[in-house]
């Protein structure tokens, strides 16, 4: 094998943080290395070390035998190194041809070349099986074709090694399962790559090799073939992984009822005369290919968008518009987007922790925040929620994704809510954050708090939840237990195919008029 790329003896310190301990690695013409670790493991800084983004203390890099300047992300790129990070960096407002170009013609130029520009796209997206149209607007594009203008972006640049930070963690099943595909076939035409996972299932199925990071060391590599999804997680997390079994629920009363619910959602997702009805200690689980309206019916609920007509009511009463109505009304929200709705990232730890419920007098006292208390909460939620690398005083957006997901988890189980609006909780997370988050949705169930638990993870909603209904075009299907779910019938749910869950449903309603 032709040795393409070698990190030798990485060290980095973010102050008293050391993100990477000595860490060495390398990459071979052709392989698809998986680098895997928990989150604030030091993948990302890692990585960024060898784009350039960030400059090693210690430590080299080499690519095609040749020494890489450090801290020049165009030294990087000149030498074939691509980046597609977890946050595409497109303008939204741009075409795609125009984002694949920007940077790589000289200043100096009178005329730009756009027919040789789209000729190179368009011989580029042909061979890597990259499809998307050039012309269209980038904010146009689903979250799946964005990442294939990133990846094109790369190529055109002639990256011959590709990272991939997280390259899954927006995407859904069906939209993961063909950028692998696209991989492996990039693979097998001579380049090389580098993908930074939490998902074992994807570890497995798509890399040659793994690489694990704890503690911003290398504690194990294998070959892929010889190693299992079981013993990955003990070397991610340092013991064994065992995700929380949810116990049989008894639900009780209604908390939370949709009746005809019509709402226009963002970019087309609207919500059509949806009806639904949670109750205390119950999980009903919504699963969807995105797009479908998961996003606006988190919204509604949580009272970030008004009904266009219908009702939502809490224990009998209806709810008032808005997002502090329905904090007041016993409603906690983990939204999906966690950097766009989650958390402000120049504001600090403790202010966030306590943003959603400032007014409260917990934490004010005639219109002046008492900043003991929500600091004291703040050290709270980072002690009891294992959110790691955070300051009660530092800016959250110096933590990993993983990590902002933990407080925010802390930040709205804190309040014990009654009823919890759970959006891809353990989106992003490694495997012992997932199992960490599964516990805490079980024990909010149990003290009586109703969960509507949106997700694309099958796994997930088959494991925690009660009953589940898909999402499909603003619609949703009928309820089945989850003891009677799997794979093949939440897809064919997905999918619109609600003959055999209507055929569940009234199975279930008989058996209980029997009883």
């Amino acid at each position: 094998m032709t040795r393409v790329l070698e990190l030798r003896e990485i060290t980095k310190r973010f102050g008293a943080t050391l993100a990477n301990d000595a860490v060495s690695l390398h990459l071979d013409r052709g392989e698809i290395v998986a680098l895997l670790g928990e989150n604030g493991a030091g993948k990302t800084t890692l990585m960024s070390i060898l784009f350039g983004h960030y400059t090693a203390d210690a430590g080299s890099v080499r690519v095609e035998g040749e020494a890489l300047p450090p801290g020049q992300p165009r030294a990087a790129i000149r030498a074939g190194v691509g980046m597609v990070h977890q946050h595409f960096a497109l303008a939204a407002n741009l075409t795609v041809l125009d984002n694949v170009m920007t940077g790589t013609e000289p200043l100096w130029r009178l005329r730009s070349d756009r027919s040789g520009a789209r000729a190179r796209l368009a011989a580029l997206a042909e061979r890597f099986g990259l499809k998307v149209d050039p012309d269209a607007r980038v904010a146009d594009l689903s979250v799946g074709e964005r990442q294939r203008v990133e990846i094109l972006k790369a190529l055109y640049n002639d990256a011959r090694i590709l990272i991939l930070d997280e390259p899954t963690a927006v995407l859904t099943t069906q939209e993961a399962e063909r950028l692998f595909a696209t991989l492996r076939d990039m693979a097998a035409k001579g380049l090389s790559l580098i993908f930074i996972s939490h998902k074992l299932h994807e570890v497995m199925s798509a890399s040659d090799r793994v690489v694990v990071l704890r503690g911003g060391r290398v504690v194990a590599e294998r070959a892929t073939r010889d190693t299992s999804r079981e013993e990955l997680a003990e070397l991610m997390v340092g013991r064994a992984v065992d995700r929380p079994v949810r116990p049989p629920a008894t639900p009780g009363p209604v908390l939370l009822e949709a009746r005809d619910v019509a709402v226009a959602g963002k970019g087309g997702a609207s919500l059509k005369g949806i009806g639904f009805a949670l109750r205390a200690g119950e999980t009903l689980g919504i699963i969807g290919v995105s797009g479908n309206g998961q996003t606006t019916l988190a919204e509604v609920v949580s009272g970030v968008l008004a009904p266009a007509s219908g009702t939502l009511t809490v224990r009998g009463a209806p709810l008032a518009p808005g997002v502090r109505q329905a904090i007041s009304a016993g409603i906690g929200r983990i939204p999906e987007d966690r950097h766009a709705e989650g958390v402000l990232g120049d504001m600090t730890t403790w202010e966030n922790a306590v943003l959603e419920r400032i007014w409260s007098p917990d934490f004010s006292r005639r219109g002046i925040v008492r900043r003991g208390a929500a600091r004291a909460a703040a050290a709270r939620i980072l002690r009891d929620y294992d959110v790691r690398g955070a300051r009660v005083d530092g800016r959250v957006r110096l933590l990993s994704g993983g990590n902002m997901q933990k407080l925010i988890l802390g930040r709205v189980l804190e309040a014990a809510p009654d009823i919890l609006v759970a959006a891809q909780p353990s989106r992003g997370l490694d495997e012992g954050a997932i199992a960490g988050v599964h516990r805490r949705l079980i024990e909010a169930c149990a003290r009586g708090a109703g969960v509507l638990l949106i997700s694309e993870d099958l796994d997930e909603v088959i494991a925690l939840a009660d009953r589940i209904r898909a999402i499909v075009g603003g619609r949703l299907s009928p309820a089945i237990p989850a003891e009677r779910a799997d794979a093949g019938l939440l897809g064919l749910m997905m999918a619109g195919d609600w003959r055999a869950a209507e055929g569940i449903e009234a199975e279930e309603r008989g058996a209980a008029h029997a009883l």
